[in-house]
């Protein structure tokens, strides 16, 4: 998922212990706590290469667990790491992913891949930038933009 040449500026891209640990300082930064419950859904959500549902998350963190965590709980959570920049809502999905570099606060531009269903995500602060001004000039106030292409990765489409 590295750099693309979209990218407007430069952030370091966590993963493993590294992305945990970036997640966790963000979220205790926030003024949140990085409680057992928080640590077992962002290690569920960090290890998958797609995004992933609540549903999904719920099974993985029950069975880590060895008992049933309901959905609900695991969507306040994911509220939570949205609004605290440590997953993004992949809205066409109704699915999350993991931010590589919570630290970092931008606009994501998703490309998600139609055959394989892997997200990728490229920065273009220009781009988003121009989206925002656009929807301000049109009397629109704390817009967020949420831009998803969809399409087929270079892996798939070379098969």
């Amino acid at each position: 998922m590295g750099s693309m040449s979209a990218t407007q500026h430069s952030h370091h891209e966590h993963s493993g212990d590294s992305l945990t640990k970036a997640a966790h300082t963000a979220l205790v930064e926030a003024g949140e706590q990085w409680t057992d419950m928080r640590a077992d859904v962002f290690a569920a959500l960090a290890e998958r290469q797609v995004p992933a549902s609540a549903y999904d998350l719920a099974e993985s963190v029950s069975a880590l667990r060895g008992k049933r965590v309901a959905p609900n709980s695991v969507y306040r959570i994911l509220d939570l790491f949205v609004r605290t920049n440590l997953a993004r809502r992949v809205e066409s999905a109704n699915a999350y992913l993991a931010n590589s570099h919570p630290g970092c606060r931008h606009d994501c531009i998703f490309l998600i891949c139609d055959a394989c269903g892997r997200a990728v995500h490229i920065d273009d602060d220009k781009l988003t930038g121009s989206l925002i001004a656009a929807a301000k000039n049109a009397g629109f106030a704390d817009v967020r933009p949420v831009v998803e292409l969809r399409g087929t990765c270079a892996e798939c489409s070379d098969g």
